[in-house]
């Protein structure tokens, strides 16, 4: 017993980490009212939490390698509780997003690496994959348990009892890390600086500029950000494209500077020569996909459920409910499966599951919630992510030896939260400007009046919030609308609502098909039967 409570420490940790997101997102509507924000602040809240983590990931696993591994995970668990408090305190959304979006991210960045090495460090074998499916199932059971917490506590208490709850768990996981043991040997390495700079700001350029498209636009202006009243576009091209293009090539530098950092005998940041790895790569690849996916579907469902049926946030997270159940189940079962089935046949089981999944909540998606297509959609959306869960951390990790399973673990941070961030703001992006174009459509082919449009159109000129739809009747009254008006305005923006999100969906279906040529390099041999060859050799 003594044994396993390590995985249970390191557990609680990880349900924390992944518990904030879905905490949030099921949340968004109620905490808009209370920080008096708007939904994109909140998207942007929510991206940047996962952005900081992906941005400095790698540094948090480079100084576990200094540091100690255990050293790490209790000065990252504090820094995180830190975080957590700010957050449930926080009068305005600028103090939530420093509490939440930075510093509890900051301390992520000690933590989840950490906790990647030290399942490594105590346990071997069989135990090992156990107690890695078993952190899987945990993060699967966070994803799940996240709408049903936050929709109660959000609804009968307020939301900020969730972080009040996160500051003790850390507290009691900071307090029993004394039990984990550490058999990192301390690298005495100098941190090159200019690695860090150059992947952080390489990673942020490319994510904020895919979040700010909504209102820049990706390639043509359509809202430039202004500097002294002068509006910022480059050549006529939406400054969206070129901090894409900018992060891009910082990424590149940051490939090229380990690469010298190596050939010089100095300590990269990361050996990027392990992306040389098949399985590695995939399982990565394949994870950072998933985490997509999963990101864009948990920003998209609660923004359909609270504001465009207007739900609360326990109605909301009753509706998510099915995919709560089957992704405990699938994570459990993936386990299982993986002694008769090879990982790569349950990633790719999974996969599948989760295109079909995404089409049936796009068939679901209407003015009235189709309960029974909704639900299946949840179910099996639960159904591959507990699949993928099951089979993933081991994949990566049993891909390298034991001295590279800290860098790993930051690898793997760095694809969850940047395909977490990715999600978050290319689901986003894709709603909010779907929602801008199919409003604006109907608009202009309604009965409504030329100088009733004209009004719209000059309110909507930078963009058009989600607010509840329910609401826009009264928004437009106060706007100085007849009642007419105001009615047919509210059906065109309920309808667009709809719209887009069926526009965003259809992205969920095409990203969850692009990921299945990410999981050719995952093991094809199932692994009992792999080392029971071994052994007879």
């Amino acid at each position: 017993m003594r044994k396993w409570s390590v995985v249970i420490i390191l557990g609680c940790a990880q349900f924390v980490m992944v518990l904030d997101g879905t905490v949030m997102n099921v949340s968004i509507s109620t905490v808009v009212d209370d920080l008096g924000t708007s939904v994109a602040a909140m998207q942007a809240a929510i991206t940047f939490y996962t952005l900081t983590m992906a941005a400095v990931m790698l540094l948090g696993a480079k100084l576990g390698d200094v540091w100690g591994r255990r050293r790490a995970f209790v000065v990252g668990s504090c820094i995180y509780a830190v975080g957590s408090l700010i957050t449930a305190l926080s009068p305005n959304v600028q103090m939530l997003f420093l509490g939440w979006s930075i510093i509890e991210g900051l301390g992520a960045v000690l933590v989840i690496p950490a906790i990647a090495a030290l399942v490594a460090d105590n346990y071997q074998g069989r135990q090992r994959v156990t107690a890695y499916a078993i952190i899987g199932a945990v993060s699967g059971a966070a994803v799940a348990a996240g709408p049903l917490i936050g929709g109660f506590v959000t609804t009968y208490f307020s939301w900020r009892y969730v972080f009040v709850a996160e500051v003790v768990i850390m507290a009691g996981v900071v307090l029993s890390a004394r039990l984990v043991t550490d058999t990192t040997k301390r690298q005495i390495v100098r941190i090159d600086v200019l690695s860090v700079l150059l992947s952080a700001f390489g990673l942020v350029s490319v994510v904020f500029g895919m979040l700010q498209s909504k209102t820049w636009g990706w390639i043509t202006p359509l809202s430039s950000p202004e500097i002294g009243g002068v509006e910022i576009a480059p050549l006529g091209i939406s400054m969206t494209a070129w901090l894409m293009l900018a992060g891009g090539a910082l990424i590149h530098a940051f490939a090229r500077r380990q690469l010298l950092l190596v050939a010089r005998g100095d300590s990269p940041l990361v050996h990027i020569e392990m992306f040389s790895i098949s399985q590695l790569r995939s399982g990565l690849s394949v994870l950072g996909a998933q985490y997509t996916v999963t990101a864009g579907l948990f920003f998209m469902v609660p923004v359909y459920l609270q504001m465009t049926l207007g739900l609360d946030a326990l109605q909301t997270g009753m509706r998510i409910f099915p995919l709560s159940i089957s992704l405990i189940l699938f994570s459990i079962a993936g386990t299982a499966l993986s002694r008769i089935w090879s990982p790569r046949r349950i990633v790719r089981v999974g996969q599948l599951i989760l295109v079909v999944s995404a089409a049936l909540l796009l068939g679901a998606t209407t003015a009235e919630l189709r309960s029974g297509i909704f639900a299946a959609g949840m179910f099996l959306a639960g159904t591959a992510l507990g699949l993928l869960a099951s089979q993933l951390g081991n994949v990566n990790m049993s891909s390298v030896t034991e001295k590279e399973t800290s860098e790993v673990g930051g690898l793997q941070g760095v694809f969850q939260n940047l395909g977490s961030s990715l999600g978050t703001a290319l689901i986003g992006s894709i709603l909010i400007g779907a929602l801008a174009t199919s409003f604006a459509s109907g608009v202009s082919s309604s009965d409504l009046s030329p100088a009733t449009r004209e009004l719209i159109s000059q309110e909507t000129h930078n963009g058009i919030t989600i607010v509840p739809a329910a609401s826009v009747a009264d928004i437009a009254s106060e706007a100085g609308l007849n009642t007419s008006d105001a009615e047919t305005l509210a059906t065109i923006y309920r309808e667009s609502q709809i719209s887009s999100l069926r526009v965003a969906f259809f992205g969920l279906i095409v990203v969850s098909l692009l990921a299945l040529f990410f999981s050719r390099g995952i093991p094809s041999e199932v692994a009992g039967k792999k080392r029971t060859k071994a052994e007879l050799e």
